[in-house]
């Protein structure tokens, strides 16, 4: 469609009311998005999705490059289907996959209808994830029941001076959102929404738009509330956070939200992959990230300097009591060394962090550097983006982009690598540090009682007739699984709870809108 050979297209899609746009991939006539829409589909007799390919031009109006219909009715339920739609009034086709699937597990419903105020039924989901029910389902791990009540005081997205607020509640791969309420800033939505856990270490994420008819919705503000940090049954007022979760926006909301959960299930799922996203923003380059990986990484480096460093002022006997205490030290384990101290020592530093912890003597501070990084940031993105238009950065950089995301993304996991092990003897999540315990004490154990040379041999054993016994079972490692679940330095500044403005307190809001 453009002068030079190529296309920018782009996808729209429309069931009844529901539409959705994909992503631009510039310059290509052999596109790949690989994006995923979920429509909400109520009538048992089927729809027909209307889908229209498109060319952007900046500054006029975008090319129609062609259009296909899928007719839902003709398609089994609980099976994907590939399909190669022929573009009507124009050429080449679209490859979609489509699943019509039942959504038991999600649900919503009015406040009036509450699964656990009602006792029968809140004894039935207690019996299902009681300690007994163990080994059974273990992708059932647990139940997430969350009450959107209210929001206040949001941004004015109209030129009215108001805003068209809805709400979108995630947790992975299940997306549901609540109804408009329009020209309010002050919305109420009194709904329940209830999901499935599969895994006890995902995050609850509950994000405001503005709906616009016209064009896709205005960000308001979201909240990313780890499942392990909730409180049950508390009604509480979460400030709403921009879309990095850096900082605060304007606005809070108002949830209550329960959580059951079988602990044994939880802690056989935290050694399995985790589940991966289906839609996910796109990676870019930021000169800023780039910056903010570096330091974190060099942060990771540094401790395990500092720690040579020590190490060799020992040998150096720079303090002589200290270099004695060392010496006597290394002369007692190398002697006595057995491989079970291993998982001894990292014990005791577990013990030793919670009991600093528990006595109030552990003097960790808020890491107020991560947090500083994220801002400058989201400030350095804006300013990129109006030197991208101006200067046409971007396009001077198109060659090396893909290889200077690849390091950046490397930098950013060798950092969040090293700040997960760092936060799993930290007790940052308690639960997974309880869990370190119980498999540091059972290595311990089994290390004391069974030679190594037997542990070694059943491991061997295993690793070779492993594909011999089940032929597609996915290869895992169970320690990078578990600490998959820990968060790095980013995601605790990410999931850390904003003080609410006093603003906002129920006295003020009654003051305020006294109706």
């Amino acid at each position: 469609m453009d002068a030079n050979g190529l296309s920018d297209p782009y996808v729209k899609f429309r069931l009844g009311h529901q539409k959705y746009k994909s992503k631009i991939v510039p310059k290509t006539l052999n596109p790949q998005w690989r994006e995923q829409f979920d429509f909400h589909l109520y009538e048992e007799r089927g729809g027909i999705i209307d889908i229209t390919v498109w060319d952007k031009d900046a500054g006029k109006k975008d090319d129609f490059i062609g259009r296909c219909q899928v007719d839902l009715s003709t398609l089994s339920k609980e099976q994907t289907h590939k399909l190669e739609m022929p573009l009507e009034e124009g050429e080449g086709c679209l490859v979609l996959l489509v699943t019509l699937t039942a959504s038991a597990a999600v649900t919503i419903s009015d406040l009036s209808v509450n699964s656990l105020e009602d006792q029968k039924e809140r004894e039935e989901i207690l019996k299902r994830y009681r300690p007994m029910m163990m080994f059974h389902n273990l992708k059932d791990v647990g139940f997430l029941q969350v009450k959107v009540i209210r929001a206040e005081a949001l941004m004015a997205a109209d030129v009215t001076g108001k805003s068209d607020p809805f709400c979108v509640v995630e947790l992975n791969n299940d997306r549901l959102l609540t109804h408009t309420v329009y020209k309010n800033l002050n919305p109420e939505w009194n709904k329940i929404f209830t999901f499935n856990i599969k895994d006890i270490h995902s995050v609850l994420e509950v994000t405001v738009y503005d709906e616009d008819r016209d064009r896709s919705a205005d960000f308001l503000g979201k909240v990313a509330i780890p499942l392990l940090s909730i409180q049950n049954g508390e009604q509480k007022a979460y400030v709403l956070k921009n879309k990095e979760l850096t900082g605060p926006t304007k606005g809070v909301i108002y949830l209550e939200i329960d959580v059951i959960f079988n602990a044994v299930k939880a802690s056989i799922r935290t050694l399995m992959p985790k589940e991966q996203k289906y839609i996910e923003e796109e990676d870019r380059l930021s000169k800023q990230l780039l910056l903010r990986n570096f330091i974190r990484m060099k942060r990771c480096i540094m401790v395990l300097i500092n720690a040579a460093y020590y190490i060799s002022s020992c040998f150096d006997w720079d303090s002589p009591p200290r270099s004695l205490a060392a010496f006597l030290l290394f002369l007692f384990v190398v002697w006595n060394f057995e491989l079970y101290m291993i998982p001894l020592a990292l014990l005791l530093l577990l013990a030793w962090n919670y009991f600093l912890i528990v006595s109030g003597k552990d003097n960790r501070q808020h890491d107020t550097v991560v947090e500083d990084m994220l801002e400058d940031e989201e400030e350095e993105d804006d300013r990129d983006d109006k030197d991208s238009e101006k200067k046409g950065f971007m396009n001077r950089l198109y060659a090396i982009q893909e290889v200077c995301v690849s390091v950046q993304n490397i930098l950013g996991e060798v950092a969040s690598f090293g700040e997960r092990i760092k936060n799993t003897f930290n007790w940052t999540v308690p639960f997974l540090s309880w869990l370190a315990i119980v498999a540091l004490s059972v290595f311990t154990i089994i290390l004391y009682f069974i030679p190594l040379r037997y542990i070694v041999l059943v491991w061997g054993i295993n690793k070779f007739t492993k594909k011999l016994r089940s032929p597609y079972a996915i290869d895992n490692n169970e320690l990078l699984d578990f600490l998959s679940r820990v968060p790095s330095d980013v995601q605790v500044v990410q999931y850390h709870e904003l003080k609410q403005d006093p603003s906002h307190s129920p006295s003020k809001r009654k003051k305020n809108n006294p109706g």
